[in-house]
């Protein structure tokens, strides 16, 4: 099974620990709600087991494949797009998981788009919080 089915189905099943095999060490994941990459891959593990306790109702819709640049040395790399619906506190969430992969397959860089922007606020939201509750982060980290 290609990494991207691999990590759809262990999102899926809200399994992050079955995502660690699938990550580089030095993944970068890029956030809708933090204008810094999350970086390495005990801190994206962490941050995904928020993530899945986050979303209700989270489901994949769509899958597509292509390369495109990385933001970390501008070269071309398999890439693989899918698309999500989700909701948080309430909110309809429509977005997509941009995964960018290594020369063994391993995801290397993550980036999560989502609209529209209250759902962006909600989701921001609930995930400080989640981060907070795990101790990621501090409690008055600036907003």
């Amino acid at each position: 099974m290609e990494t991207a089915e691999r990590f759809r189905a262990a999102v899926e099943k809200g399994e992050p620990a079955a995502l660690g095999d699938l990550l580089t060490e030095d993944i970068r994941l890029y956030s809708p709600v933090k204008f810094t990459p999350f970086e390495g891959k005990p801190m994206v593990l962490k941050l995904f087991g928020v993530l899945l306790r986050t979303f209700e109702d989270f489901r994949y819709v769509g899958h597509f494949e292509g390369t495109a640049e990385t933001s970390t040395d501008g070269e071309e790399a398999p890439s693989a797009i899918l698309l999500f619906r989700a909701t948080v506190n309430g909110k309809q969430i429509h977005g997509i998981d941009l995964l960018q992969f290594d020369g063994a397959g391993r995801i290397k860089e993550f980036t999560v788009m989502v609209r529209p922007r209250s759902a962006v606020h909600a989701l921001g939201q609930a995930v400080l919080e989640g981060l907070v509750a795990d101790g990621l982060i501090p409690e008055s980290v600036d907003r």
